[in-house]
């Protein structure tokens, strides 16, 4: 089974009149209510630093979206934590309050696609500086929402030192404990009891102080190397719906699926071999990152789910599929 993608892809383009999105737009967290579907999304411009923003759209159909500002919901704070970038946002929603995590840099991570694959820029910020600013180490922070346009910073909730992004809370407490999923990049060796980068899961009393983590899953088939969290889990009445990135040998980034059990999320109920999407448009072959598809937002409306993804580290794009015949695929 593989998605279904949107005909007009992308959905959301670089938009040259803002600076600050000019060059790049992509990896939208999703949220649907009332009728509406919002996306916070990635943005950057043509500055040699590359800082990162994350801008808003709404659309009434979840195909045509339109921008809701000229200007970011949410910057990097000069001289702070995330003072470079503020990326890659997921969203879930507990009372009337929007969560969303994000993930950070202290400083701009420059023209990463010159680079080395998974190197950035780093500073000279002296020997005796905190390893995050001398690596300049990208982390995870949460930011709280009434409207998805104002935010107040809640600061890292991953442990420090750790490039762990990929950071994806669940959209409800299970057995009175918060959950997230996670991607520590550290992580890896026989005390960890993986080779790669893979998924753990942790929990929570507060969001701030996290335990009991776990490797949840690790890479097992050629086209998921290293793998990642990819879109907030969605509760169904067959368990809990959750997308994944996996990446190879040669760098090109897939799209996998897997079902949690609802009551202990810990236990993996089902999980396909093969995966659900992969690079194979202009959109998807033609950036910043080259063979990228990387889902952020989800959403159910009816049967039908929806996933946002980022192309290429460029572009803004929708693939759907039936929820029904996703989770037969899965449990078969």
């Amino acid at each position: 089974m593989k998605l279904m993608k949107y005909e007009n892809n992308p959905i959301i383009k670089p938009n040259k009149a803002n600076q600050w999105e000019n060059l790049a737009v992509c990896n939208p967290g999703a949220w649907y209510e009332a009728g509406k579907f919002y996306l916070l999304y990635r943005a950057a411009g043509d500055d040699e630093d590359h800082y990162i923003y994350i801008g808003l759209a709404e659309s009434d159909d979840g195909f045509h979206f339109k921008r809701s500002s000229n200007t970011p919901v949410l910057s990097p704070t000069p001289n702070s934590f995330d003072g470079g970038c503020v990326e890659d946002p997921r969203i879930v929603k507990f009372g009337d309050t929007y969560y969303v995590t994000y993930a950070y840099r202290p400083y701009p991570p420059g023209q990463y696609w010159l680079f080395e694959p998974d190197e950035v820029r780093s500073y000279d910020v002296g020997e005796d500086a905190p390893l995050c600013l001398k690596k300049n180490i990208a982390n995870t922070g949460l930011a709280l929402s009434k409207d998805l346009k104002t935010y107040q910073k809640c600061g890292r909730i991953t442990k420090t030192n750790l490039d762990d992004r990929d950071v994806i809370l669940f959209p409800e407490k299970v057995g009175g404990k918060y959950v997230k999923l996670h991607r520590p990049k550290e992580w890896v060796g026989e005390a960890y009891g993986c080779d790669y980068p893979s998924i753990w899961i942790s929990f929570s009393d507060d969001l701030m102080e996290w335990h009991d983590s776990q490797l949840l899953a690790k890479g097992e088939c050629p086209w998921e190397k290293k793998i990642g969290g990819s879109t907030p889990p969605l509760k169904t009445h067959k368990g809990w719906l959750t997308l994944y990135h996996g990446v190879d040998d040669e760098g090109i980034y897939r799209v996998g699926a897997m079902l949690l059990d609802t009551h202990d999320p810990t236990r993996i109920i089902a999980r396909a071999s093969d995966y659900i999407m992969e690079p194979e448009h202009d959109y998807e072959t033609e950036g910043f990152y080259e063979g990228c598809v990387f889902p952020t937002g989800n959403v159910i409306v009816g049967d039908t789910l929806y996933v946002y993804y980022g192309g290429a580290d460029k572009y803004c794009c929708v693939a759907t599929c039936s929820v029904s015949e996703l989770l037969d695929f899965l449990l078969q």
